[in-house]
């Protein structure tokens, strides 16, 4: 497969874009997705605390109603009279039973009103009650009912002539509102049938539930009936304690994962727990990951398609160029391809027409050139004889000079025999550093013969160092240096000192002399010719040539240059010169152990 893509530029650019433009669609599919998930939650969640808030003001309406009702009651002057009598008046108590079945006639929630007297007078209620389980609970939290200005009691069953129902009750004690004695009990009978009523038509039964839980965290009302005053916890395990009025949380329902928002009621301890099931949002979800991905691969396909189209009409000119190229013979002349658009592929094309033009006078000019390499060559077979003869003629002259006895003539003539072998070397560039100090002390004694008693030469080469390879022909041209612009110029007797100085990795060579030295004018020009190499290597522009012409010794240049070239930067020589002093050259170049062969 990688083979198969790496042979067709237009196969990379598809996969390229293709990769460009799939990335970004997949990325803002899924920000899409987790945002609108993420919304429709948040609005999920939002509706159902509006939905509790508003079940959250009817029983609350309800709950007000009660207490304005009872409060109204225990402070009627006929209620004060009826239970502050000893014997009972038959016309007061039909006028309370008329006026407590007015309260309750239009009001469903309430179940039963009565007016229990603490003296012997007859019971009050607007319904028939046959049992009530309310007496009992009355005895079973009398230390906490009497406590408190209102009570309302845990749900009960009383018996009535409508049959049985379920009630909750709000009980306050009726108190002379002059002696402030006890004279009795009022309590609001609230039918849980009404309440559940209120919980289920929120609309929470088609998803979820409701229920209404008291201070104690039991369930007074809503959900299933076998969970009434049982503790919430107990019915759902895992849930976490309410904190604040409100709120959102999590819990695991058997198998079902539950959203719980809960809402206190301002009047009382109790809260509405509200359960909404999580596969509601899965199923909003999925109905946007659905949209979100048919939009996607709508949008891929569209992608695709404009890619592919786009990619052939600007690849298309390249392929023909490729197919052209292809059979295209290299013996035979370059043909030149039509240029049909002005863009970047048009100017490639007309680039390679240019370049075939390029390549053909190219072409003919290696064939020139060729055909006079082979002259050259022939030349050259013809010139090979000047070097021995050069070698056997001094050959001959140095056992000449030796059976005559005249040893200086013999060994200037051996020197230079050496000096000219070592310098052709069959046109080998490197050598070992005891063949270059060689080949320097060489030159040295042969310009010590042509000119006695001008100067002396002395060098110090590290033994270490003498095994390893460095480039040729790099002492002698300094040393000639020192010798032509320092020493010749001086009218006493000079010295040149050659060092060698090993250092880890690297070798420096020193060449100083105690000649006449350089003024800082022309010091500073030769050194800008060493840096103007440096940064050109060897490209030579105007300014170059310019500098040329004042240059005293092309010996350091060209060295300098060799370095540069075989070294690298950093290589180069370093120039210092004091007028009436002398001059020091130094240059550092990389160790390497070799054999050289010459």
């Amino acid at each position: 497969m990688k083979r198969w893509f790496a042979k067709s530029l237009n196969r990379k650019l598809i996969l390229l874009i293709l990769f460009a433009v799939v990335l970004p669609l997949l990325t803002m599919g899924t920000v899409s997705y987790r945002i609108a998930t993420s919304v429709t939650e948040d609005k999920a969640k939002q509706a159902g605390m509006n939905t509790l808030k508003q079940v959250t003001d009817k029983l609350d309406f309800v709950i007000q109603d009660v207490e304005n009702m009872s409060i109204f009651l225990i402070g009627q002057r006929d209620v004060q009279a009826y239970l502050g009598k000893e014997e009972s008046d038959i016309n007061l108590y039909s006028q309370l039973i008329g006026t407590l079945w007015n309260l309750s006639y239009s009001k469903k929630y309430i179940a039963n009103i009565t007016i229990a007297p603490k003296n012997s007078n007859p019971v009050l209620f607007t319904t028939t009650i046959t049992n009530s389980g309310l007496y009992p609970l009355l005895q079973q939290y009398e230390s906490e009912y009497k406590k408190v200005p209102k009570w309302w009691s845990p749900p009960y069953d009383i018996q009535t002539s409508d049959g049985l129902r379920k009630v909750i009750s709000l009980v306050r004690p009726i108190r002379d509102y002059n002696l402030f004695k006890t004279l009795g009990t009022l309590s609001f009978s609230l039918d849980l049938a009404e309440i559940e009523h209120y919980l289920t038509e929120s609309g929470w039964e088609a998803s979820g539930f409701v229920v209404l839980v008291d201070a104690s965290n039991h369930i007074i009302a809503g959900g299933d009936p076998k969970w009434l005053m049982r503790d919430i916890t107990e019915v759902i395990p895992n849930m976490q304690a309410f904190t604040g009025t409100s709120g959102v949380s999590s819990v695991l329902q058997g198998m079902h994962p539950y959203t719980v928002l809960y809402n206190a009621l301002p009047r009382t301890d109790w809260k509405l727990v509200g359960f909404i099931p999580t596969n509601i949002y899965q199923k909003q979800n999925n109905f946007v990951l659905t949209v979100t991905a048919v939009t996607i691969i709508i949008a891929l396909l569209l992608a695709m398609g404009l890619v592919l189209y786009f990619l052939r009409w600007v690849t298309n000119p390249l392929m023909k160029l490729t197919k052209y190229l292809k059979d295209i013979n290299p013996d035979e002349t370059i043909p030149t391809f039509e240029v049909k658009s002005v863009d970047e592929v048009g100017l490639l094309v007309h680039s390679y027409n240019k370049l075939s033009e390029r390549i053909g006078r190219l072409k003919d000019q290696v064939q020139l050139n060729e055909a006079m390499k082979k002259e050259a060559d022939i030349m050259a077979l013809q010139a090979q004889i000047n070097p021995h003869f050069l070698y056997n003629t001094l050959s001959s002259i140095h056992w000449i000079a030796l059976m005559n006895k005249d040893r200086q003539i013999a060994e200037m003539v051996g020197a230079l025999s050496d000096f000219l072998r070592f310098s052709l070397n069959k046109g080998e560039e490197f050598c070992m550093v005891q063949q270059e100090v060689s080949h320097a002390q060489n030159y040295a004694y042969i310009q010590a013969i042509r000119f006695p008693d001008q100067f002396e030469i002395e060098f110090f080469i590290d033994p270490g160092m003498t095994q390893s390879t460095m480039l040729k022909l790099l002492l002698q041209p300094l040393i000639e240096n020192s010798l032509i612009h320092g020493i010749q110029k001086k009218k006493t007797k000079g010295n040149i000192y050659v060092h060698g100085e090993l250092r880890e990795h690297h070798m420096k060579f020193i060449v100083e002399d105690t000649g006449l030295g350089m003024d800082e004018a022309k010091l500073r020009d030769i050194q800008g010719q060493l840096t103007s190499a440096n940064q050109k290597l060897g490209i030579r522009s105007e300014a170059d040539e310019e500098r040329k012409k004042v240059v005293t010794s092309y010996g350091l240049i060209n060295v300098h240059r060799r370095l540069l070239l075989h070294y690298g930067i950093g290589s180069g020589l370093v120039l210092e010169s004091t007028l009436g002093t002398g001059t020091r050259i130094t240059f550092t170049i990389p160790r390497e152990i070799g054999e050289s062969s010459v």
